[in-house]
């Protein structure tokens, strides 16, 4: 196990390529490439605006840069999850021709997705600005809510970038499961408005703590739920070791299907 962190440490140039490389890769042949995060957000909200204000009525304080951060957090979780989910199996030109652990890959995913996620911050910034809201002192807490999450997402991409090697199918899965996740987790809608039966869908969900957090912080000047945010990173720490050692022991069963 020593020897293998040893050579994921030695393999840090490679790391930072693949970051840089995949953030190339997702906006080559888009034309307005890195502006994407900051469109995708806006256009969200006008379809949920449309939707929550004109056709449902249901209007609510705050409610632009509400949807602004649950849709961009949103879509670092779920930008992270599919990136991460065939980290692995198209690499294989790489794999074949040199050694390297295998670790690496659905790390660079995640950390590509949280440099995309900083030009989200850009976003919320913005209609924050424009709805005139302005974060407490509660806003240092931040970059502990992204501490976390970032545990929590490397965690789910060194589990989603093993099995997606040997069952390619799961990659078709994600789509809908994201779906489910995206109505099951409080992205558009409040988490408080759940009838008390219905409790345990917000409860249950990870990144409902999450979003929650980042919302209390940035809107609401109140502190995140810690009772909830650290359980989630030390589970998500050990699942990150356990995975890092289970590499190192069948590592080789990826070479062997690749």
């Amino acid at each position: 196990m020593r020897k293998y962190m040893q050579d994921l440490f030695k393999r840090k140039d490679l790391l930072i390529y693949l970051v840089t490389s995949g953030l190339k890769a997702q906006h080559r042949n888009t034309f307005l490439g890195y502006f994407w995060w900051l469109l995708d957000p806006l256009l969200g909200v006008l379809v949920y605006y449309f939707l929550r204000i004109v056709l449902l009525g249901r209007a609510g304080e705050n409610i632009v840069p509400f949807l602004v951060i649950g849709l961009v957090v949103f879509r670092w979780f779920s930008s992270t999850v599919n990136s991460s989910a065939r980290s692995i199996a198209t690499k294989s030109h790489i794999i074949s021709q040199v050694y390297m652990p295998k670790v690496i890959f659905p790390l660079a995913a995640s950390l590509t997705q949280l440099i995309n996620f900083l030009f989200g911050l850009i976003v919320i910034a913005i209609f924050l600005a424009f709805s005139r809201l302005a974060p407490g002192p509660e806003i240092v807490w931040l970059p502990f809510v992204m501490l976390i999450q970032i545990l929590f997402h490397m965690a789910l991409s060194l589990i989603m970038g093993y099995i997606c090697v040997f069952i390619r199918d799961i990659e078709n899965v994600l789509t809908y499961f994201m779906r489910i996740m995206r109505y099951a987790s409080p992205v558009i809608w409040e988490a408080s408005r759940l009838p008390p039966r219905y409790q345990w869908v917000s409860d249950a969900n990870p990144f409902s703590h999450l979003l929650i957090s980042y919302r209390n912080i940035i809107m609401y000047q109140a502190m995140p739920d810690f009772s909830r945010l650290l359980p989630l990173g030390a589970v998500s720490l050990i699942i990150i070791v356990f995975m890092m050692y289970f590499y190192n022991k069948n590592e080789h069963k990826i070479i062997k299907v690749l």
